[in-house]
Formats: C-alpha cells, structure tokens, sequence
C-alpha cells in the first residue's frame, strides 16, 4: 500500500525551522489566563502571528487585484455569469 502524505500546514512548516527566543510584550490578564489553561504561549503566540500574516496577505491580495475583481463583478452585473449551471432555471 502506498502512503500518501498529508499537505503541512503553515504551522507545521514554520516550526519545523529553527526557533529563536524573543521579548513580547503580552498583557497580564491574557497572559495568566492562558498560564491557568497550560497553554503553551510561545506556540500561542507563533499561531496567533501566523494568524495576522495570513490576514495581511489577505488583504493585500484584494488591494492588488481590485479593479479586476471590480471590472469582473461589473461584467457579471451587465451580461450575467459565462456558464449558467443547468438546475439553474432563472
């Protein structure tokens, strides 16, 4: 049987790099209340910053490509889509 390995995540491929110890700065309230869950706070923070990337890039992505998304949705507006699916009666 052949084995099929799974796609890594973001997250797999980043710690799997070397890690490098750094001071942040993270507030006393939501700090205990992580130490009080035995949250691991270094992987906490690393997958709430993984978090921010992706949204970032996110955002950066519609910046870029925003008169295209706006020239296709006004395109859909005027002729409608390309392909209409056939349980489609409208």
């Amino acid at each position: 049987m052949e084995k099929v390995e799974k796609e890594k995540t973001m997250l797999e491929i980043h710690t799997e790099q070397k890690r490098r110890p750094i001071n942040l700065t993270i507030d006393e309230g939501i700090l205990a209340h992580a130490k009080s869950l035995k949250l691991n706070t270094s992987r906490a923070a690393e997958i709430g910053i993984l978090e921010a990337i992706k949204q970032a890039q996110a955002e950066q992505w519609k910046e870029r490509y925003k008169s295209s998304i706006q020239a296709y949705n006004e395109r859909v507006e005027g002729t409608g889509v390309l392909l209409v699916p056939e349980w489609d009666n409208s």
